[in-house]
């Protein structure tokens, strides 16, 4: 599967530093992949509602980026994106229901206020006036997805939710559209910018999942 680093490895400057803020890279993403058993029903409740509370909200990063950009390469990728993702948020929500609620991992847990605050930060950078910005995250949110999705699709087999395929822009199309729009040194920087705070987000995201499980076997 084509993930980040196949995404940004033809961009210059920044852009080759990408893959290193996603998910494929984080520790807790490689322990799931190496061994997905090893999660207990508490850190799949985490995760499903974790990213549900991220990006399981109307309107999110994809939509906003489709009121913010005009440039008609990306039109077509931008309604395909959008109604793909609609379609993720239910997903998102059935296995949240499916999970179950979460359990807090200490008297002053603040954990779900710490995903609400990196919702906000992406809530603001999808709606930044600064042309490219808010493309580069849906961008780089749809090709972080198709790594995500594996470990979703694990969950739903595991609480017994129907995983539909994706119907979200493909890995290489995804990539196609990123390399067209970094026509100028300035949108190149904007989308590099845009993709990185996603990207870095989502790496905070499995990081503090990962505080809560480790929290949790050490009691």
């Amino acid at each position: 599967m084509l993930g980040q680093h196949a995404l940004f490895a033809t961009q210059p400057g920044r852009a080759g530093q990408r893959g290193s803020y996603g998910s494929e890279t984080a520790p807790y993403v490689r322990l799931i992949a190496e061994d997905f058993s090893v999660l207990s029903g508490a850190d799949i409740a985490d995760i499903a509602h974790f990213m549900c509370v991220l990006h399981g909200r109307h309107p999110g990063v994809i939509d906003h980026a489709a009121t913010k950009t005009a440039d008609d390469a990306a039109r077509e990728w931008l309604l395909r994106a959008t109604d793909g993702f609609a379609a993720e948020r239910a997903f998102l929500t059935k296995l949240t229901v499916a999970a179950g609620p979460i359990t807090g991992v200490s008297v002053n847990d603040q954990s779900n206020a710490a995903v609400l605050g990196q919702r906000k930060a992406l809530e603001m950078l999808s709606q930044s006036d600064r042309s490219g910005c808010a493309i580069g995250a849906a961008v780089a949110l749809v090709a972080d997805w198709h790594f995500i999705r594996n470990i979703l699709e694990r969950i739903a087999l595991r609480v017994g939710v129907e995983a539909r395929s994706s119907i979200l822009p493909s890995a290489q199309q995804t990539a196609e559209l990123n390399s067209r729009l970094a026509g100028t040194p300035a949108l190149e920087r904007a989308l590099n910018f845009g993709a990185e705070q996603l990207l870095a987000q989502h790496r905070g995201l499995w990081q503090l999942m990962e505080a809560r499980r480790n929290t949790r076997l050490s009691r």
